[in-house]
């Protein structure tokens, strides 16, 4: 199996690889015996780099046991007083006593085993039966299975955090098991994620770091990047242990709420009413017909009480607002044509266009400027001259 385009983003890597290496050992947890020696025979590695994303990865296909997790370091007393802080520090600053988390790729519950007997409801999902098995012995709550495809909904969730940990690199579908964690996920959950960090292999050169169980290599701008792409914000992004390990605090992505939008819409269209209404049976311009004018004249239907749109622009005049089939005039039409009021539409050059309005026009004609907040009335002689591209 030989990969042609990024795991993360889905572009081309750049034209040529960033590094070949011959006879690499072709499994970094799996080690031949006396009697395998013969036929144990070594890979060849190809280095790429996502010219979209920029994420360094291998061409190379996945090890064949890369769902499991196995942690060869996580019995060290220095490495399980460090996790039991830095889970007792999450735990704290997010408020999950008495929450659920998921530790994804919990190996043997070498971690999960670290979460402490208070109120933290802790679940964890490794491939390995034989790791299952021993997590289980443990007392520890704990189901067969991988992030992907396949995983769907478990029963235990949705879970209100959780851990990924030194597991993202070993994937050859990042993006489908980043989603099928979220898909798992209550709005609003964190999470923890860590990789090796590859800003430290390139800033000091360690050529050796490169092994064919590691897919991936996170910078920490291409691990946000890839978590960003696949539905969570990053809260914060540092190194751990001498900088060998990048630790993200991740939450998901939650849909935005723009209900507040619709009442911004109903006071505007009151305010514009309310204008318009002072000036019944009389004619009364807007100036600007830039997106956000023909958008407001649309959403407020206020067409009907508007003789004509003034803007600068030659290449508008003589057209037509779209929907509102309004004219578009140059500002002479103002001498040619009176109004009795303006309504000022012109977004960031509103000001430009009062000054002009001011000085062509005199202090007398009644005007106003449509601002995010409402309308404000241009009073005589306030803005200096200027030309307005609106």
């Amino acid at each position: 199996m030989t990969v042609q385009e990024c795991r993360a983003c889905g572009e081309a890597f750049f034209p040529e690889p960033l590094l070949a290496y011959s006879n690499m050992p072709k499994a970094a947890q799996h080690f031949p015996d006396s009697g395998a020696l013969a036929t144990d025979s070594g890979v060849d590695l190809t280095l790429h780099q996502c010219s979209g994303c920029g994420l360094v990865q291998l061409g190379n296909g996945p090890v064949p046991y890369y769902r499991e997790v196995i942690r060869a370091a996580a019995v060290s007393a220095v490495i399980r007083e460090a996790k039991t802080r830095q889970f007792s520090e999450f735990i704290q600053a997010h408020s999950l006593d008495g929450k659920r988390l998921l530790e994804i790729g919990c190996g043997r519950g070498e971690f999960l085993s670290l979460l402490g007997p208070g109120d933290m409801q802790a679940f964890g999902i490794e491939y390995s039966e034989s790791a299952v098995a021993e997590c289980r012995s443990r007392n520890l709550r704990v189901s067969r299975g991988y992030p992907g495809q396949d995983l769907g909904i478990l029963p235990e969730g949705p879970f209100d955090a959780f851990l990924l940990l030194m597991f993202l690199e070993h994937m050859p579908e990042p993006n489908t098991a980043l989603r099928s964690i979220r898909e798992n996920l209550r709005e609003g959950a964190v999470g923890l994620v860590e990789v090796p960090n590859f800003d430290l292999v390139l800033d000091k050169g360690l050529f050796s770091e490169f092994t064919i169980d590691h897919l991936l290599y996170f910078t920490r701008d291409t691990l946000q990047s890839t978590l960003h792409l696949n539905g969570f914000d990053v809260l914060s992004c540092r190194a751990l242990r001498e900088d060998y390990v990048l630790s993200a605090v991740v939450k998901k992505r939650s849909r935005l709420d723009l209900s507040s939008f619709h009442g911004d819409q109903e006071r505007i269209r009151g305010d514009l009413g309310a204008f318009l209404d002072r000036f019944t049976g009389k004619r009364v311009a807007i100036w600007g017909a830039g997106h956000q004018a023909l958008a407001i004249i649309s959403m407020t239907g206020i067409a009907e009480k508007i003789c004509y749109v003034i803007d600068s622009a030659p290449f508008k005049q003589g057209k037509y607002t779209p929907a509102s089939h309004l004219p578009i005039v140059s500002p002479e039409t103002l001498l040619e044509a009176p109004v009795d009021a303006i309504v000022i539409m012109a977004a960031s050059y509103s000001d430009e266009v009062a000054g002009i309005l001011r000085r062509r026009f005199g202090p007398n004609l009644p005007a106003v400027i449509l601002r995010d907040f409402g309308l404000e009335a241009v009073p005589p002689g306030k803005f200096g001259s200027g030309i307005a591209p609106a």
